[in-house]
Formats: structure tokens, sequence, C-alpha cells
């Protein structure tokens, strides 16, 4: 067995507040007896990083994913718990940070690179690297301080990839960078990562961390609450962000996140946001043949009984592929279907009819229910949202000539 590149064990990080300044003074000096307010950014966080490992780590703002982050690079020292490094680590933080923005960005990468172990001859080697790689061309012998936000991310990120590390640590810092040398970074981590170097990426982007990380951390007010596989961790954090965003109506039950054993290999809990507001639902796929073939015209029909009355329901579906990357997603607002209230007990049937015009493969259904909308997409009350409500097959089709997500029906000529 490999041994790890990083282990953290125990970690915690507390902040400590004082009334005054010169508190914190003599508190260093031992004179000052009364005890600093304390705020805990993470409590005793454990996790191990195994070679080629990628893992993406999630969570909302002020969940402590940069302070975990700050502790492993050496930035922040722990007050608890300990973390132990097994070979080079390279990070990208925040945008500047260390850089003097009165210096060239030349003169920057030297002095950040040596800062990562570089010896003055690998220095001398990387630079003409780092130089293409960034695509600054003559900005690189420019002031940092005359770079947008985006040709100090491209300059952080070629210093920091100068050499392959043992680790690589990406903090947000990628979304400010254009979609082309987004695509380039994504290109060499992907290199690293076959070659052997962990990854761990922090990113609200939720589509660039299923496509990339194979395991995810979900922090929340500084304390590891889930570690598993990607699509399972970002699907219990989008029912929790769902939960959080709705608006409860006066005497609304809260809603409840469930984890229910899950049908396929590789997922280890389904994540389900309910509330006892939708009694029953009963989800019909309809095609012409025995398998849906690629195509195939398909009806989704949904039964929906509920327990309370509600003045505007709305029923909404998605589809999204095996790597939880999502194809399509709509409601019966969006899509302009006239509503009506339903009573308790009542049964509500919404239909979608779709020409099924993708590739050959297995896809998720995504399922929701809600109450009264206010705008594109946005309710008070979100009712059920299951992710995975079923997973459902694609066969070839007798038009199935062509290969990626979805068949765009490109008509093709030659003279």
């Amino acid at each position: 067995m490999s041994k790890p590149v990083l282990e953290v064990a125990g970690l915690g990080k507390c902040f400590f507040s004082y009334l005054r300044e010169r508190y914190r003074f003599m508190a260093w000096m031992g004179l000052h007896r009364r005890a600093p307010a304390e705020h805990w950014a993470l409590r005793d966080v454990s996790f191990r990083l195994e070679p080629g490992e990628t893992v993406g780590v999630i969570g909302e703002n002020a969940a402590g994913k940069s302070t975990l982050l700050k502790l492993i690079t050496g930035t922040l020292r722990p007050t608890r718990g300990h973390i132990r490094v097994n070979g080079r680590i390279s990070a990208i933080l925040e945008l500047g940070m260390g850089f003097n923005p009165e210096f060239t960005g030349r003169r920057n990468a030297r002095h950040a690179a040596a800062l990562l172990g570089l010896s003055r001859r690998e220095l001398d080697g990387a630079l003409p690297e780092i130089c293409a790689f960034s695509e600054l061309d003559a900005y690189f012998d420019q002031p940092v301080r005359t770079y947008s936000s985006g040709m100090q991310m491209r300059l952080a990120f070629a210093v920091a990839t100068a050499a392959r590390p043992d680790i690589l640590i990406v903090d947000e810092a990628l979304s400010v960078g254009d979609a082309y040398f987004q695509h380039k970074c994504m290109q060499r981590i992907r290199s690293f990562r076959d070659a052997g170097t962990a990854l761990l990426f922090v990113s609200h982007a939720q589509d660039a961390v299923r496509m990339l990380c194979t395991r995810g951390l979900l922090l929340q007010a500084g304390e590891l609450i889930m570690d598993a596989d990607t699509a399972s961790v970002i699907d219990y954090y989008r029912a929790a962000m769902v939960k959080k965003c709705e608006m409860n109506a006066p005497g609304e039950s809260g809603s409840q996140i469930k984890g229910m054993a899950r049908d396929r290999p590789g997922r280890r809990s389904k994540t389900v946001l309910s509330r006892d507001a939708v009694q029953s639902l009963d989800v019909e796929l309809i095609h012409p043949g025995a398998h849906i073939l690629s195509g195939d015209d398909v009806t989704i029909r949904i039964r929906a009984s509920f327990s309370k009355n509600y003045p505007d329901p709305h029923v909404g579906i998605g589809l999204r592929n095996r790597l939880g990357v999502v194809i399509y997603e709509a409601n019966t607002y969006t899509l302009g279907c006239a509503s009506r209230p339903v009573r308790a007990d009542e049964v509500l049937v919404a239909t979608f009819t779709f020409r099924c015009d993708l590739y050959p493969d297995t896809y998720e259904l995504m399922l929701g229910v809600a109450d009264t909308a206010y705008g594109r997409d946005a309710f008070q009350r979100s009712l059920f949202f299951d992710q995975s409500y079923l997973v459902f097959e694609v066969l070839a089709g007798p038009e199935t000539g062509w290969s990626g997500l979805c068949n765009i029906r490109a008509r093709a000529s030659m003279v």
C-alpha cells in the first residue's frame, strides 16, 4: 500500500478576539488574564490524501475551506491536531499572494519558484516555460501592479506548476481566468494527476469538481460532515442549499434531508430533500418499445399527491449523465404551464414529452416538487427534491451515427 502524501488528524484552528489590541500584547507576555473571545474556524478535521487522488473541498462561505488549505500549506499554524506532508507541495491560494506588485512578473516568478524549492539551475530552465505557459508575453517583464486578476492567475498557476509537485492545492483561483486558459489549466492538472500528483481542489463550480475529482470533503461551520465519493457529497450539499434558500411558510414543517440506500454501485447513499407535504410520487417512463432507444419519443408522467393545500404547485425534472453533468433541467413554471391549486389528498399530474436524442449510456432522472413560483426557477417552498430519483438506460437507435452527449441533428453536404 502506498504511503499517503498528506495526513490530517484532529486539526483545529481557533482565532482569538480581544477587546483592546493592547490586551493581545499583554496576553503574549502573560500579563492579561481575561480570556479572549474564541472563534473556531476548524474543529477536529481528519482525512488522508493518497498519491494521484483528486479531492474536491466544498462548502458555504466561512465553512473553513480556505483556512484548511492555509494550514496545510503552512501559512497558518494549527491550534490543535497535526498535519503530515510527504513530498513537495504547491498551492494557488489567494490571487497575488506573495507577489510584490512593484516587481515584474519575471522577478516575482523567480522568487515564488525559489520558495517552492527549485534550485538556481532549475529556475533558469523553468522561467521560459513559465513565460510560455502563462502567455503573458511582453507583460512578463512589466510590474505585476499592471496585471488584471486573470493575468495574475496565469502567472500564479504557471509558477505553481513549473515543476510537478506531489500535492497541488487550488483555491477558487481558476474561476477568474478566461475559458481558454481554464481549459489549459485543467489539461495540466489532469496530466499531473495521471503522473501521481494529488489534488486538493476548492471550487463553487460543482460540475468542475464532479468531472475532476473522485472524492469530496464537505465542510460546514468548520467541521468535516461528509467524506465520500464526489457525486454523493455534491448531492447532499445541493439538497442542503435548496433547504436553506427556501422561504418557509408559517406553520410549515421544516424540510428534512434523508439518506436512503442506493441500488447503484459506487454511490453509498441517496440524498433526498423531502417534506411530509408530498404523500406519494409515481413516475412513469413511457416509450414505444421494450427499451429506450436514442431518437425515441419519450414521455415522463409524474403523479404527486399532497397532504396539505397548496396554491401554486409545480413539478420539475432534470437529466444528467453518469458523471453527474446536468444535460437538461426545467419545470412546469419555466415551460409556461398554468398551475392550479391542489387540496389535501388530491393528485396532480405533470407530463413532460421530448425526443430522447441522448447518446447510448445510463442517465439519472432528477425530480422536484415546489410551491409558489416568484421568478425563473425560484419558489417559496421546496416540497421534494431528489437528484437521482431513478436511473434509466438509453440504447443505440437506427440514427446513432454520432458521438458525444446529445444529437444536435447536424446536416452535412459535400460538393
